[in-house]
Order: C-alpha cells, then sequence, then structure tokens
C-alpha cells in the first residue's frame, strides 16, 4: 500500500465525512482526514491521480 497525503478544502464536518466515504470506497485503509489543516492521508494501492479524480467527481 502506498501512502498519499494532500491537501483538501472540506468546508465542514459533512464534507469531511464525504471525502473519508470516497476514499473507502476505493478500498485504502487508515484514511485520516485532518479538518483544521485541510490535508488528507491515506493508505491505498492507488495512484495519487486515481484519488484525486475520485474526489472531484464528488465535487
Amino acid at each position: 500500500m502506498l501512502k498519499h497525503e494532500f491537501s483538501v478544502d472540506p468546508t465542514c464536518e459533512s464534507s469531511s465525512k464525504v471525502v473519508h466515504q470516497v476514499l473507502n470506497k476505493l478500498g485504502g485503509e487508515e484514511s485520516d482526514i485532518d479538518l483544521p489543516n485541510k490535508k488528507v492521508c491515506f493508505n491505498s494501492e492507488h495512484n495519487m491521480d486515481t484519488l484525486l479524480e475520485n474526489l472531484e467527481k464528488t465535487g
């Protein structure tokens, strides 16, 4: 598994939950969303482009 860390801009706890759900659907493990610092850490076999593409589709 690859560990990915990237910036996101969730505006509230609800947005944070949506990000978590999208990442879990991709079959990753141990997602951690740091809302105050706008960071996501996620372990996945997918590359960063795939992760970001799926998040962008969600809005």
